[in-house]
């Protein structure tokens, strides 16, 4: 694999995981993408690296949702009025 297909994955995946997490921007997963795939820098088989890349961004990117989800529970929780 030539740097230039697998940097052409990677856009690829930013792409589709945005699609997936719309909720998210399209900057903060290109950022979590690159990210993880600087974290492979160095390493000679590069074969399977954007799949790698994938997995990787996806459980991050899927964490950070179910953060945001409960911290908006929490939020909601805590402005409602209590029944005495």
């Amino acid at each position: 694999m030539t740097h230039s297909d697998e940097e052409q994955q990677i856009s690829e995946l930013v792409a589709r995981l945005a699609a997936r997490f719309p909720d998210l921007t399209v900057r903060f997963i290109g950022e979590v993408v690159h990210g993880v795939h600087r974290d492979f820098e160095g390493h000679r088989v590069r074969e399977f690296i954007p799949l790698l890349v994938e997995r990787i961004s996806e459980r991050h990117l899927h964490r950070r949702m179910d953060y945001a989800t409960a911290a908006m529970d929490l939020d909601a929780l805590l402005r409602t009025p209590t029944r005495a």
